[in-house]
C-alpha cells in the first residue's frame, strides 16, 4: 500500500498537479475564447468539458515533456528531481500515463461537435511535438503559445461551429504572451540549457531577453485591444488589460538583474496577467448585456 501511494505521489509530480501554473496558463485564454465566442453566456457543458479538458491536456504536456527532456533534466538544477529524471518513474510508464490522459481527454471532446472533435487532433499533435522542439529551434515558446492557445478556435468551433478572424486574433495574441512568460521562464534555466545544448528564445535574445520580453507583452496587450474592438467591448474589458499591463511592467522590475528566482517568479505572475484580462472581460458582459 505504501509503494502504491509513492508512485501514485510521483505520477501527480509528474503532471505537475503540484503546480497549477501551467494549467491556469492554459486555462485563461480557453476562458477568454469560451466568452468571446458566447458574448459571455457560454453553455454550462461546453464550459465543464474544456476546463476538465485544459487540466488533462496540461497534465498529459507536462509527462511528455519529461519524457521527451529525460536525458536533460539531469543535469538541470530545477528538474533533476523530477520523477523520470531522478528514475522514480520508469519512462515507458510515462508514455502509458500520458496516452491515457490524451484518451479520457479525447473522450470528453467526442461530446462536442465534429469541427472541434477535427480541432482535438490537432491539438493532441501539438502537445505532443512541442516538447521536442527546443532540440531544433530556438523558437519552441512560439510553439508554446500555439500548443497552449489551440483552447481558443476548439472554444469558437464549440460555441458558433465556426472560426471566425476573432478566434485567431486571440489566438495570436496568446502565441505573443507565452513568448513573454516563458522566455522569463527560460532565463532561469540560461545557464544549464546552454549547457546541455538545449535552445530557448531566453538564449537567441541574449542581453535582448529583457526587451524582447516587453515588446511580445505589449503585442499581447494591443492584440487583446483588437480583439474587444473586433466584438465591440467596452470600458471595463479595456481597463482589464490596463490592470494586466500593470503586472507586465512588474515584470520587467523582477527580472531587471536576471537573477534565477526572480525570473520564476515574473513567470509566475503572468497567472494575474491572464485573471485580470478574463475578469474585465466577465464584468464588461455582465454590464453591457
Amino acid at each position: 500500500m505504501t509503494q502504491a501511494i509513492e508512485r501514485f505521489k510521483d505520477y501527480a509530480v509528474l503532471m505537475r498537479l503540484n503546480r497549477p501554473i501551467g494549467s491556469l496558463l492554459l486555462l485563461w485564454p480557453t476562458l477568454w475564447a469560451l466568452w468571446f465566442s458566447a458574448q459571455g453566456r457560454p453553455d454550462l457543458k461546453t464550459l465543464v468539458v474544456f476546463v476538465v479538458g485544459v487540466f488533462l491536456m496540461r497534465s498529459a504536456g507536462c509527462v511528455i515533456n519529461d519524457y521527451a527532456d529525460r536525458e536533460f533534466d539531469p543535469h538541470v538544477e530545477r528538474t533533476r528531481t523530477r520523477p523520470i529524471a531522478a528514475g522514480r518513474v520508469p519512462p515507458r510508464e510515462a508514455l502509458v500515463l500520458f496516452g491515457v490522459l490524451c484518451l479520457v481527454a479525447f473522450v470528453l471532446a467526442l461530446t462536442l461537435n465534429r469541427l472541434t472533435i477535427l480541432l482535438a487532433f490537432a491539438g493532441a499533435f501539438l502537445a505532443a511535438t512541442y516538447p521536442f522542439l527546443k532540440r531544433w529551434t530556438h523558437l519552441p515558446q512560439f510553439y508554446l503559445g500555439v500548443a497552449f492557445g489551440w483552447g481558443i478556435p476548439m472554444a469558437f468551433a464549440a460555441q458558433t461551429d465556426s472560426l471566425p478572424p476573432l478566434a485567431w486574433t486571440l489566438l495570436a495574441a496568446n502565441v505573443c504572451w507565452a513568448v513573454a512568460y516563458d522566455t522569463a521562464y527560460a532565463m532561469a534555466d540560461r545557464p544549464d540549457d546552454v549547457r546541455v545544448g538545449v535552445k530557448s528564445t531566453a538564449i537567441l535574445f541574449g542581453r535582448y531577453d529583457r526587451l524582447m520580453v516587453g515588446i511580445f507583452h505589449a503585442a499581447t496587450l494591443a492584440l487583446l485591444a483588437v480583439a474587444g474592438f473586433m466584438a465591440d467591448r467596452g470600458m471595463l474589458y479595456h481597463g482589464g488589460l490596463v490592470v494586466a499591463a500593470t503586472f507586465a511592467v512588474r515584470e520587467q522590475w523582477l527580472i531587471r538583474n536576471r537573477a534565477r528566482d526572480a525570473c520564476f517568479h515574473a513567470f509566475l505572475d503572468n497567472n494575474r496577467f491572464g485573471a485580470a484580462v478574463f475578469l474585465g472581460l466577465v464584468l464588461d458582459y455582465l454590464v453591457m448585456q
